[in-house]
């Protein structure tokens, strides 16, 4: 079976994902990014593509682009087939957050995407914090300023809402009709820091607490503050601020309002690593770097010998007191790839095939990935046996955020354990239907898992940073 997605995040498809499986295998034989760019509207003959050479290589990739492009070749039509499908939802830039000093890394406005609920759920909200890894350094800092990461002046003006942010009843049953808004992100902190950099010659805003807090500011008149029911939800390094920030969101709406927090893919483990602590090392410089410790949960501050490790979930999650759900993999690409096993403690790349493909892992690979599970699951254990208010959802799928993609939320062959899909399960706990604490068997025993695996082992800025920091430790 040969699957395409399309996870759009502009009016630009910037990279989709090629989750190519043979039919005698449940694995994945090649997942890759792609450079692409292919416009909503516009001449259909306007798509740069290079693709990598091991795709060009690849028979069931091939099957895959030879159909992409007779939809090209089709122009309009096939515009179409990409387009009316998808909710586009423009930009809204917050024209008033200088007045808080609220600035992304280069010293543009931050932003946000809102699209309005209507019916029964024009007085809920929705908001979805933008991932994207950190910056925990001066030069990485400086590099993702020119970047979409850094900078709302580098960001398309549309972004795509689909799983979560979908508006279709079918897609995403529970949420389709309440505001729901994206947090778009460029201050490189997960939306904690608060401090500046000035040199005389480079200039950094590390403003990412008042570009939140300035957001909140500006939906709050727009009806927020008038909200009957609201969930803070993120990806990835967004997963990680709805942990830093699902206390101070339910302080903004009304007492009386049912107010809860999702995080997907952001419960990043403090991990050892041959014995360096890498992730705690990189998070430590991050904190320092962008003022942060100010703006972590003061009850896990205070406890812990060293303050910083707060930014970490697994610290902070049993003093945040609002109900929460964790929705992870237990085999998180993002973490297999950059912390457990980084390329730069792979100089001889026994790891590659394995990343690229679990089938090829070896039984002493498993053994490690097995690892990271029951790490994982262990670190959750206090949380899924003492929170009567909270939820849990691990699968045993090669992911990294799952809740944005339709094919991964809810769709006929999504992802399940014990036949739930991941907005079933979410579904179920928000609105208190039924107990949801479902851990998956470990790998290779689900079926069900759609396996999204970077070709590349460095791709985008954040998985460079994260390995650059760590060959600079070795």
């Amino acid at each position: 079976m040969v699957s395409l997605f399309l996870p759009l995040s502009s009016s630009f498809v910037s990279f989709f994902y090629l989750r190519l499986i043979p039919s005698s295998s449940p694995s994945p034989k090649l997942a890759s990014f792609c450079s692409l760019e292919l416009p909503l509207a516009g001449p259909s003959n306007a798509v740069p593509f290079n693709p990598p050479s091991a795709l060009r290589m690849n028979p069931y990739a091939i099957r895959v682009l030879a159909t992409l492009i007779t939809l090209l070749a089709a122009g309009s039509s096939a515009q179409r087939v990409f387009s009316d499908e998808r909710l586009v939802v423009n930009m809204t830039i917050v024209r008033n957050a200088s007045t808080i000093g609220a600035y992304c890394l280069d010293g543009s406005l931050p932003a946000y995407h809102l699209h309005r609920g209507f019916g029964a759920g024009a007085d809920n909200w929705l908001l979805q914090f933008e991932g994207g890894g950190w910056c925990n350094d001066i030069g990485s800092c400086l590099e993702r300023a020119e970047t979409r990461r850094g900078s709302t002046r580098y960001m398309t003006r549309f972004e795509v809402f689909s799983g979560i942010l979908s508006d279709n009843a079918s897609l995403n049953p529970d949420f389709y009709n309440w505001n729901r808004v994206k947090l778009r992100y460029c201050d490189g902190a997960s939306f904690a820091g608060d401090a500046e950099f000035d040199n005389g010659t480079s200039l950094l805003y590390f403003r990412g607490q008042r570009i939140w807090q300035a957001i909140i500011l500006d939906l709050v008149p727009k009806g927020l503050r008038q909200a009957h029911k609201a969930l803070l939800s993120g990806c990835s390094a967004g997963g990680l601020a709805s942990f830093l920030h699902c206390d101070d969101f339910a302080a903004y709406l009304p007492s009386n309002a049912s107010v809860k927090c999702l995080s997907d893919a952001g419960f990043f483990l403090d991990e050892d690593v041959a014995l360096n602590h890498t992730m705690r090392a990189f998070y430590k410089d991050l904190v320092s770097l962008q003022g942060i410790e100010k703006n972590l949960n003061q009850n896990c501050t205070s406890s812990l010998l060293y303050p910083n490790l707060c930014f970490f979930p697994q610290y902070t999650l049993k003093f945040i007191t609002t109900p929460f759900f964790i929705l992870n993999s237990a085999y998180d690409v993002f973490q297999f790839h950059h912390s457990l096993v980084p390329p730069p403690a792979d100089s001889k790349g026994h790891w590659i095939r394995c990343k690229l493909d679990p089938a090829a892992c070896s039984p002493e690979q498993i053994q490690v990935l097995q690892g990271l599970r029951n790490d994982m699951i262990e670190a959750l254990r206090p949380f899924r046996l003492y929170s009567r208010r909270g939820g849990v959802f691990v699968n045993s799928c090669f992911a990294h955020c799952q809740s944005e993609l339709q094919d991964t939320w809810f769709a006929v062959d999504s992802p399940r354990v014990n036949n739930k899909t991941i907005a079933e399960a979410v579904g179920d706990w928000y609105f208190s239907r039924k107990v949801t604490k479902e851990i998956d068997c470990p790998y290779p025993c689900d079926k069900t898992c759609h396996d999204l695996i970077p070709l590349s082992q460095t791709e985008g800025i954040t998985g460079r940073v994260f390995d650059s920091f760590l060959a600079q430790r070795r």
